[in-house]
């Protein structure tokens, strides 16, 4: 599945006010069919972009699915989520959705394909594309991270509350026996 889960209208927070080339304070113009900003001295045109995420889709022999309640310092602290995060500069996507898993549940996993991607409009000002990866758990030991409260393993017909939407119609598509990707 590819797809929009939610969608963002209108102007995004955090967008820049200076431009990165030359320093002017841009302007709003439309341009290639958006309003964007766009510099009045050097014509640089900002093409915002949003971030990478990778996540790791974990399943046991009975079906059900690895989550992590995010810590108090995380986004929607409390509810719970599959394991993921954003991609650094110049990492791949598949050592990012690896090392994200390990750094939120202590687990190594041989990272698979694909299973689903979504836009996440969940933060207005951190717009995300996050790639969601089949996994299989191959050493380690659960424990929750420094980001992490708790982990859990459930059934998809007994979740505990989700923090993105993202992670609900992921699930969705599990629970309906629709094909993922």
């Amino acid at each position: 599945m590819v797809g929009v889960v939610g969608k963002h209208e209108g102007g995004w927070p955090g967008e820049a006010a200076y431009c990165p080339a030359c320093g002017a304070g841009l302007e709003r113009a439309v341009r290639y069919g958006r309003e964007r900003g766009v510099c009045p001295d050097c014509g640089r045109i900002d093409f915002r972009a949003p971030q990478l995420a990778a996540a790791v889709l974990l399943r046991d022999e009975a079906g059900r699915v690895l989550l992590v309640e995010r810590g108090p310092e995380s986004t929607r602290s409390g509810r719970w989520s599959i394991p993921a995060g954003y991609v650094d500069y110049g990492e791949d996507v598949h050592e990012a959705a690896a090392r994200e898993l390990l750094e939120e549940t202590g687990l190594v996993a041989t990272i698979g394909p694909p299973v689903f991607v979504a836009t996440n409009f969940h933060d207005p000002a951190k717009v995300s594309v996050c790639i969601w990866f089949a996994g299989t758990a191959t050493a380690g030991e659960v424990v929750a991270g420094s980001d992490a409260s708790d982990i859990g393993w459930f059934a998809l017909e007994d979740l505990p509350e989700l923090a993105f939407e993202t992670d609900t119609a992921l699930i969705e598509q599990l629970r309906t026996g629709k094909p993922v990707m």
